[in-house]
Protein backbone atom coordinates (compact mmCIF):
# COMPACT_ATOMS: atom_id res chain seq x y z
CA UNK A 1 0.00 0.00 0.00
CA UNK A 2 1.64 3.31 -0.91
CA UNK A 3 1.73 6.01 1.31
CA UNK A 4 1.46 9.64 0.60
CA UNK A 5 5.03 10.25 1.16
CA UNK A 6 5.46 8.09 -1.27
CA UNK A 7 3.12 9.40 -3.97
CA UNK A 8 4.68 12.79 -3.31
CA UNK A 9 8.10 11.52 -4.35
CA UNK A 10 6.30 10.20 -7.52
CA UNK A 11 4.90 13.69 -8.79
CA UNK A 12 7.72 15.48 -8.13
CA UNK A 13 9.87 13.11 -10.18
CA UNK A 14 6.82 13.14 -12.76
CA UNK A 15 7.25 16.53 -13.14
CA UNK A 16 11.13 16.64 -13.66
CA UNK A 17 10.99 14.47 -15.92
CA UNK A 18 8.04 16.31 -17.88
CA UNK A 19 10.26 19.45 -18.22
CA UNK A 20 8.21 21.46 -15.77
CA UNK A 21 10.69 22.11 -12.68
CA UNK A 22 14.14 21.99 -12.95
CA UNK A 23 16.82 20.08 -11.48
CA UNK A 24 17.63 22.47 -8.49
CA UNK A 25 13.52 23.19 -7.91
CA UNK A 26 13.53 19.19 -7.73
CA UNK A 27 16.25 18.76 -5.42
CA UNK A 28 14.54 21.69 -3.23
CA UNK A 29 10.93 20.14 -3.08
CA UNK A 30 12.36 17.05 -2.44
CA UNK A 31 14.27 18.07 0.45
CA UNK A 32 11.28 20.00 1.74
CA UNK A 33 9.84 16.52 1.92
CA UNK A 34 12.74 14.91 3.50
CA UNK A 35 13.53 12.47 0.63
CA UNK A 36 16.96 12.90 -0.46
CA UNK A 37 20.16 11.20 0.37
CA UNK A 38 23.29 12.50 0.92
CA UNK A 39 26.46 11.33 0.15
CA UNK A 40 28.84 14.26 0.89
CA UNK A 41 32.49 13.09 1.19
CA UNK A 42 33.94 16.33 2.30
CA UNK A 43 35.85 15.70 5.70
CA UNK A 44 34.79 18.71 7.76
CA UNK A 45 31.22 17.35 7.07
CA UNK A 46 31.74 14.14 8.10
CA UNK A 47 33.38 14.98 11.12
CA UNK A 48 30.22 16.74 11.88
CA UNK A 49 27.14 15.47 14.61
CA UNK A 50 24.55 13.67 12.45
CA UNK A 51 20.81 13.78 12.09
CA UNK A 52 19.69 11.35 9.95
CA UNK A 53 15.78 12.15 8.60
CA UNK A 54 14.41 9.27 7.36
CA UNK A 55 11.54 9.53 4.47
CA UNK A 56 10.17 7.34 1.73
CA UNK A 57 11.60 8.15 -1.53
CA UNK A 58 14.17 5.50 -2.61
CA UNK A 59 16.30 7.97 -4.42
CA UNK A 60 19.70 7.77 -5.27
CA UNK A 61 20.33 11.73 -6.34
CA UNK A 62 22.85 13.61 -4.10
CA UNK A 63 21.45 16.60 -2.42
CA UNK A 64 20.90 18.58 0.81
CA UNK A 65 17.88 19.60 2.65
CA UNK A 66 17.97 23.05 1.20
CA UNK A 67 14.61 23.54 2.98
CA UNK A 68 14.82 22.13 6.48
CA UNK A 69 18.60 21.05 6.41
CA UNK A 70 20.44 23.84 5.60
CA UNK A 71 18.62 26.56 7.53
CA UNK A 72 18.75 24.27 11.11
CA UNK A 73 22.76 23.41 9.93
CA UNK A 74 22.97 27.30 9.80
CA UNK A 75 21.27 28.09 13.05
CA UNK A 76 22.90 24.31 14.96
CA UNK A 77 27.35 24.46 13.89
CA UNK A 78 29.00 21.45 14.30
CA UNK A 79 25.41 19.78 13.43
CA UNK A 80 24.24 18.30 9.71
CA UNK A 81 21.27 16.82 8.56
CA UNK A 82 21.44 13.62 6.27
CA UNK A 83 18.49 11.68 4.18
CA UNK A 84 17.56 7.92 4.35
CA UNK A 85 15.39 7.36 1.80
CA UNK A 86 14.59 3.33 2.91
CA UNK A 87 10.90 4.00 4.41
CA UNK A 88 10.46 4.47 7.61
CA UNK A 89 7.18 1.85 8.30
CA UNK A 90 5.90 1.33 11.78
CA UNK A 91 7.49 -2.35 11.54
CA UNK A 92 10.84 -0.78 10.55
CA UNK A 93 10.89 1.46 13.70
CA UNK A 94 9.54 -1.12 16.13
CA UNK A 95 12.28 -3.66 14.91
CA UNK A 96 15.43 -1.52 15.03
CA UNK A 97 14.22 0.34 18.81
CA UNK A 98 13.35 -3.39 20.33
CA UNK A 99 16.70 -4.78 18.92
CA UNK A 100 18.52 -1.70 20.68
CA UNK A 101 20.66 -0.58 17.25
CA UNK A 102 18.52 2.44 16.23
CA UNK A 103 20.31 4.73 13.93
CA UNK A 104 17.34 6.90 12.91
CA UNK A 105 16.74 10.26 13.97
CA UNK A 106 13.31 11.61 12.84
CA UNK A 107 10.73 9.60 10.94
CA UNK A 108 8.38 10.48 8.38
CA UNK A 109 5.30 8.86 9.79
CA UNK A 110 1.88 9.01 10.50
CA UNK A 111 -0.63 9.70 13.41
CA UNK A 112 -1.98 6.30 13.51
CA UNK A 113 1.93 4.93 13.32
CA UNK A 114 2.42 7.50 16.17
CA UNK A 115 -0.01 6.47 18.21
CA UNK A 116 0.87 2.86 17.82
CA UNK A 117 4.24 2.68 18.24
CA UNK A 118 3.97 5.33 21.24
CA UNK A 119 1.68 3.22 23.15
CA UNK A 120 4.41 0.71 22.91
CA UNK A 121 6.92 2.86 24.03
CA UNK A 122 8.89 2.79 21.25
CA UNK A 123 9.14 6.98 20.48
CA UNK A 124 9.95 10.06 22.16
CA UNK A 125 7.07 12.15 23.73
CA UNK A 126 7.92 15.51 21.85
CA UNK A 127 9.07 18.21 24.05
CA UNK A 128 6.91 20.80 23.71
CA UNK A 129 9.31 22.86 25.95
CA UNK A 130 11.60 23.34 22.70
CA UNK A 131 8.54 22.24 19.81
CA UNK A 132 6.28 25.28 20.66
CA UNK A 133 2.26 24.51 20.23
CA UNK A 134 2.00 27.92 18.68
CA UNK A 135 3.76 27.08 15.09
CA UNK A 136 0.78 24.10 14.59
CA UNK A 137 -2.66 24.95 13.35
CA UNK A 138 -4.37 22.76 15.95
CA UNK A 139 -4.27 19.92 18.21
CA UNK A 140 -4.20 17.29 15.63
CA UNK A 141 -1.17 18.09 14.35
CA UNK A 142 0.75 18.79 17.51
CA UNK A 143 1.06 14.81 19.17
CA UNK A 144 2.02 13.19 22.26
CA UNK A 145 4.43 10.89 20.01
CA UNK A 146 4.84 13.41 16.91
CA UNK A 147 4.27 16.41 14.91
CA UNK A 148 3.30 17.60 11.61
CA UNK A 149 5.18 19.95 9.81
CA UNK A 150 2.89 19.33 6.71
CA UNK A 151 -0.70 17.98 5.86
CA UNK A 152 -2.69 16.64 3.50
CA UNK A 153 -6.53 15.78 2.45
CA UNK A 154 -8.48 12.91 0.88
CA UNK A 155 -10.93 14.88 -1.19
CA UNK A 156 -14.28 14.06 -3.28
CA UNK A 157 -13.29 14.10 -7.04
CA UNK A 158 -15.44 13.74 -9.79
CA UNK A 159 -15.57 13.93 -13.83
CA UNK A 160 -17.87 16.85 -14.66
CA UNK A 161 -18.71 15.43 -17.79
CA UNK A 162 -20.73 13.11 -16.29
CA UNK A 163 -23.20 15.15 -14.36
CA UNK A 164 -25.20 18.17 -15.13
CA UNK A 165 -25.26 18.62 -11.68
CA UNK A 166 -21.94 18.40 -9.76
CA UNK A 167 -22.20 16.93 -6.17
CA UNK A 168 -21.57 18.94 -3.31
CA UNK A 169 -21.10 16.39 0.09
CA UNK A 170 -20.64 12.18 0.51
CA UNK A 171 -24.25 12.05 0.76
CA UNK A 172 -23.68 12.91 -2.95
CA UNK A 173 -20.94 10.12 -3.25
CA UNK A 174 -23.39 7.52 -1.81
CA UNK A 175 -26.37 8.65 -3.86
CA UNK A 176 -26.14 6.34 -7.18
CA UNK A 177 -29.61 7.51 -8.41
CA UNK A 178 -28.40 10.56 -8.83
CA UNK A 179 -25.15 10.15 -9.64
CA UNK A 180 -25.22 6.92 -10.88
CA UNK A 181 -21.44 5.31 -11.80
CA UNK A 182 -18.52 3.82 -10.47
CA UNK A 183 -16.96 5.28 -7.58
CA UNK A 184 -13.37 5.05 -6.33
CA UNK A 185 -11.70 4.66 -2.95
CA UNK A 186 -8.69 3.54 -1.01
CA UNK A 187 -8.07 -0.06 -0.03
CA UNK A 188 -7.93 1.68 3.56
CA UNK A 189 -10.21 2.16 6.45
CA UNK A 190 -8.58 5.41 7.37
CA UNK A 191 -10.65 8.30 4.88
CA UNK A 192 -13.10 5.68 3.60
CA UNK A 193 -14.95 5.03 6.70
CA UNK A 194 -14.10 8.78 7.92
CA UNK A 195 -16.69 9.82 4.52
CA UNK A 196 -19.14 6.73 5.11
CA UNK A 197 -19.72 8.33 8.50
CA UNK A 198 -20.02 11.56 7.18
CA UNK A 199 -22.52 10.66 4.73
CA UNK A 200 -24.49 9.05 6.88
CA UNK A 201 -25.32 12.61 8.17
CA UNK A 202 -23.33 12.66 11.41
CA UNK A 203 -22.05 16.16 12.54
CA UNK A 204 -18.79 17.07 11.57
CA UNK A 205 -18.03 18.34 14.72
CA UNK A 206 -18.45 14.98 16.44
CA UNK A 207 -17.63 12.92 13.72
CA UNK A 208 -15.24 10.75 16.20
CA UNK A 209 -15.62 7.86 17.92
CA UNK A 210 -16.58 6.81 14.43
CA UNK A 211 -19.92 3.99 14.22
CA UNK A 212 -17.56 1.35 12.88
CA UNK A 213 -20.34 -1.03 11.69
CA UNK A 214 -22.53 1.62 10.70
CA UNK A 215 -19.66 3.04 8.26
CA UNK A 216 -18.80 -0.83 7.15
CA UNK A 217 -22.39 -1.29 6.20
CA UNK A 218 -22.49 2.02 4.42
CA UNK A 219 -19.68 0.96 2.39
CA UNK A 220 -21.32 -2.47 1.46
CA UNK A 221 -24.26 -0.43 0.40
CA UNK A 222 -22.54 0.30 -2.76
CA UNK A 223 -20.08 -2.35 -2.73
CA UNK A 224 -20.64 -3.26 -6.27
CA UNK A 225 -20.40 -0.04 -7.44
CA UNK A 226 -16.52 0.17 -6.10
CA UNK A 227 -13.18 -0.12 -7.33
CA UNK A 228 -10.21 0.39 -5.05
CA UNK A 229 -6.51 1.94 -5.32
CA UNK A 230 -3.88 1.77 -3.58
CA UNK A 231 -1.18 3.85 -4.87
CA UNK A 232 -1.43 7.68 -5.99
CA UNK A 233 -1.01 7.42 -9.88
CA UNK A 234 -3.52 4.13 -10.16
CA UNK A 235 -6.07 6.84 -8.36
CA UNK A 236 -5.48 9.26 -10.65
CA UNK A 237 -5.77 6.36 -13.69
CA UNK A 238 -8.87 5.41 -12.60
CA UNK A 239 -10.44 8.79 -13.15
CA UNK A 240 -8.46 9.22 -16.38
CA UNK A 241 -10.00 6.51 -18.04
CA UNK A 242 -13.77 6.53 -16.75
CA UNK A 243 -13.41 3.31 -14.67
CA UNK A 244 -14.76 5.66 -12.14
CA UNK A 245 -16.92 8.75 -11.94
CA UNK A 246 -16.27 10.14 -8.80
CA UNK A 247 -13.67 9.06 -6.39
CA UNK A 248 -11.74 9.96 -3.13
CA UNK A 249 -8.28 10.54 -3.53
CA UNK A 250 -5.56 12.38 -2.37
CA UNK A 251 -5.95 16.50 -3.43
CA UNK A 252 -2.52 16.61 -4.96
CA UNK A 253 -3.33 13.98 -7.04
CA UNK A 254 -7.17 15.90 -7.58
CA UNK A 255 -5.09 19.12 -8.65
CA UNK A 256 -3.15 17.25 -11.50
CA UNK A 257 -6.31 15.76 -12.59
CA UNK A 258 -8.19 19.13 -12.49
CA UNK A 259 -5.27 21.13 -14.11
CA UNK A 260 -4.39 18.88 -16.54
CA UNK A 261 -7.88 18.06 -18.09
CA UNK A 262 -8.53 21.56 -18.07
CA UNK A 263 -11.11 21.71 -15.43
CA UNK A 264 -13.27 18.54 -16.69
CA UNK A 265 -12.28 16.63 -13.63
CA UNK A 266 -12.97 18.50 -10.42
CA UNK A 267 -13.21 18.22 -6.68
CA UNK A 268 -14.32 20.23 -3.49
CA UNK A 269 -13.22 20.69 0.00
CA UNK A 270 -16.29 20.00 1.60
CA UNK A 271 -15.97 17.03 3.56
CA UNK A 272 -12.80 16.58 2.76
CA UNK A 273 -10.75 14.57 5.56
CA UNK A 274 -7.52 16.75 7.12
CA UNK A 275 -4.58 14.60 7.88
CA UNK A 276 -1.23 15.52 9.31
CA UNK A 277 1.82 14.86 8.33
CA UNK A 278 3.41 13.15 11.50
CA UNK A 279 7.01 13.01 11.93
CA UNK A 280 8.14 10.63 14.98
CA UNK A 281 11.46 10.43 17.02
CA UNK A 282 12.26 6.79 17.89
CA UNK A 283 13.41 6.03 20.77
CA UNK A 284 16.93 5.89 21.66
CA UNK A 285 17.28 7.64 18.30
CA UNK A 286 21.42 8.46 18.27
CA UNK A 287 21.41 12.27 17.96
CA UNK A 288 19.31 12.71 21.05
CA UNK A 289 17.23 15.41 22.25
CA UNK A 290 19.08 17.77 18.86
CA UNK A 291 16.41 15.96 17.03
CA UNK A 292 13.27 17.76 18.73
CA UNK A 293 15.62 21.22 17.59
CA UNK A 294 15.19 19.77 13.62
CA UNK A 295 11.61 19.34 14.21
CA UNK A 296 10.84 22.53 15.94
CA UNK A 297 11.99 24.50 12.90
CA UNK A 298 10.81 22.36 10.01
CA UNK A 299 7.07 23.42 12.38
CA UNK A 300 8.22 27.05 12.53
CA UNK A 301 9.37 27.53 9.24
CA UNK A 302 6.28 29.29 7.86
CA UNK A 303 8.22 30.17 4.32
CA UNK A 304 9.67 26.22 3.70
CA UNK A 305 6.26 24.85 4.30
CA UNK A 306 5.23 27.33 1.44
CA UNK A 307 7.75 26.47 -0.89
CA UNK A 308 6.45 22.84 -0.35
CA UNK A 309 3.27 23.85 -0.92
CA UNK A 310 4.05 25.41 -4.44
CA UNK A 311 6.22 22.37 -5.25
CA UNK A 312 3.40 19.88 -4.69
CA UNK A 313 0.45 20.89 -2.96
CA UNK A 314 1.11 19.70 0.23
CA UNK A 315 -0.47 21.88 2.88
CA UNK A 316 1.01 24.24 5.72
CA UNK A 317 0.87 23.69 8.96
CA UNK A 318 1.93 26.70 10.35
CA UNK A 319 -0.68 29.35 11.17
CA UNK A 320 1.71 32.02 9.49
CA UNK A 321 1.63 30.19 6.67
CA UNK A 322 -1.57 31.04 5.28
CA UNK A 323 -0.98 34.93 5.06
CA UNK A 324 1.65 34.29 2.51
CA UNK A 325 0.58 32.03 0.56
CA UNK A 326 0.54 33.23 -3.22
CA UNK A 327 -3.15 34.14 -4.51
CA UNK A 328 -2.82 31.42 -7.09
CA UNK A 329 -1.74 28.61 -5.06
CA UNK A 330 -4.40 29.34 -1.94
CA UNK A 331 -7.51 27.11 -3.59
CA UNK A 332 -5.40 24.05 -3.46
CA UNK A 333 -4.11 24.60 -0.21
CA UNK A 334 -5.77 22.17 2.20
CA UNK A 335 -4.83 24.08 5.19
CA UNK A 336 -5.87 27.53 3.81
CA UNK A 337 -9.00 29.05 6.12
CA UNK A 338 -11.60 29.26 3.62
CA UNK A 339 -10.72 25.40 2.99
CA UNK A 340 -9.85 24.10 6.44
CA UNK A 341 -13.31 25.22 7.50
CA UNK A 342 -14.85 22.64 5.25
CA UNK A 343 -13.14 19.93 5.98
CA UNK A 344 -12.98 17.80 9.43
CA UNK A 345 -9.70 17.09 10.96
CA UNK A 346 -8.94 13.12 11.28
CA UNK A 347 -9.12 12.44 14.39
CA UNK A 348 -5.60 10.36 14.50
CA UNK A 349 -5.70 9.06 18.39
CA UNK A 350 -8.81 7.05 17.87
CA UNK A 351 -7.36 5.54 14.75
CA UNK A 352 -4.37 5.07 16.09
CA UNK A 353 -6.11 2.80 19.16
CA UNK A 354 -8.68 1.44 16.26
CA UNK A 355 -6.71 1.11 13.01
CA UNK A 356 -5.15 -2.01 13.19
CA UNK A 357 -9.34 -4.30 13.92
CA UNK A 358 -11.24 -1.09 11.75
CA UNK A 359 -8.85 -1.85 8.79
CA UNK A 360 -8.28 -5.48 8.93
CA UNK A 361 -12.81 -5.91 9.16
CA UNK A 362 -12.31 -3.35 6.36
CA UNK A 363 -10.58 -4.93 4.05
CA UNK A 364 -11.80 -8.52 4.17
CA UNK A 365 -15.08 -6.49 3.08
CA UNK A 366 -14.19 -4.95 0.01
CA UNK A 367 -11.57 -7.95 -1.17
CA UNK A 368 -13.99 -10.83 -0.22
Amino acid sequence: MQSFQQDCVELALRKFRRGEVDRRTLLAGLAALGAMPFAGNDASAQAARQLVMVNWGGLANQGFGTNYGDPFVAANPGWRVTQDSTGPSAGRIRSMVESGRVTWDLCDSSATSAVLLGGLNLLNRMDYGVIKREDVIGPTFAMEYGAAPYSFSSVLVYDSSKFPEAPTSWADFWNLQKFPGTRLLRRDAAGALDAAQLSLGKDPANLYPLDVRASLARVREIRRNLVFWTGGAESEQFMRTGEAVMGQIWHTRAKVLEQESNGRFKFIWNGGILQPGIFVIPRGNPGGAVAQQLLASMLAGAEKQVELLKFLGNGPTNPRAAAVVPEEFRRFNPTDPANARLQVAQDGNWWGANYQRVNADYVDMVTG
